[in-house]
């Protein structure tokens, strides 16, 4: 590892438990100006999991104490009842379909993400993914924290343990397989992000409105790497928020996953010749293994300052 990244591991490596609420609020109301915070849920069939975030975050971030100002799920297209769960636990719910509409929706978690800087004021967004289970809202708070007490952090990433079943620490494969060998080869000075590809973080606005989205799979990966290049490695940082246990994908999910993540880093690594974005994988059937060939996720969206409905909502 990098001496600059042992040393940023010492400085930019916080707990949850660092900063209290009572702190965080006292930060976020300090003069000359109060900080506003916004909450963003991607969600694409979460029924079971997204109403019990929504509501924790709702009691003790915005009734108890005062350091969410909005939160906002935005569906996916979800055929479930996401949407309905989500509204009555106390969330603003927008369809990604009804932001934007100029521009058509593509299928994606990094799309959604994208559209939600449209739909959202605050100048501090946090982003939580929707199928998280026994859910703290240390996520929330543990993200934002450094962002409203340090004015040099632009961007933090939460770190946390990921069972798998009764496995401790055997989630992320992704992460281990794919995004951890890319970071270490290619980005060295990331090698010391715990968790690169988690989908839960804190950013200031002000820099992810600079950067551009991946639609997909390999938004968390090419977030990180803009924002290296863009902010420098002291602007970022991590929290540890304890434990995340989430609904897993299978296998073939995960390849698909590491193909978008690959051709994410590819694009930043080159934007001469590129590996052919598509996948092919197999399922036994009737009469053996039939290939099964996928798409990855090649489109990317542009900064957010660059689309004229934002510069003018913002110039209002």
């Amino acid at each position: 590892m990098l001496e600059e990244v042992e040393r940023w591991l010492t400085r930019r490596s916080w707990s949850s438990a660092d900063r209290p609420l009572d702190r965080l609020t006292d930060a976020r109301d300090a003069e000359p100006h109060r900080t506003s915070v916004s909450v963003v849920l991607p969600a694409l069939n979460e029924e079971a999991t997204v109403g019990a975030i929504v509501a924790t975050i709702r009691r003790e971030l915005m009734e108890k104490v005062r350091l969410v100002d909005e939160l906002v799920v935005i569906d996916s297209g979800s055929t479930d009842a996401t949407a309905a769960v989500a509204r009555a636990a106390g969330a603003r719910v927008v369809h990604r379909d009804a932001i934007l509409p100029r521009i058509p929706a593509l299928p994606g978690k990094g799309e959604v993400l994208w559209r939600s800087l449209l739909v959202t004021s605050g100048e501090i967004v946090c982003f939580i993914d929707a199928d998280l289970k026994d859910f703290s809202a240390d996520f929330v708070s543990g993200t934002v924290g450094p962002l409203l007490t340090d004015p040099t952090v632009q961007f933090v990433k939460a770190m946390y343990d990921r069972p798998f079943g009764d496995s401790a620490g055997q989630g992320g494969r992704v992460t281990e397989l794919v995004a951890r060998p890319l970071l270490n080869l290619h980005w060295p000075q990331l090698a010391g992000f715990v968790q690169p590809l988690g989908g839960e973080y804190a950013v200031r606005r002000s820099l992810l409105e600079r950067l551009p989205f991946p639609v997909g799979y390999g938004v968390e990966l090419g977030l990180l790497v803009d924002a290296l290049h863009t902010v420098g490695l002291d602007a970022l940082g991590q929290v540890d928020v304890g434990v995340r246990r989430h609904r897993h994908q299978d296998g073939q999910a995960l390849g698909r996953m590491a193909a978008a993540i690959y051709r994410t880093a590819q694009l930043r690594l080159s934007r001469g010749h590129l590996v052919r974005p598509a996948l092919t994988q197999f399922e036994r059937g009737e009469e053996g293994f039939v290939p099964r060939t996928h798409a990855v996720d090649t489109e990317e969206r542009p900064p957010m300052r660059e689309i004229a409905e934002y510069a003018e909502r913002w110039a209002a």
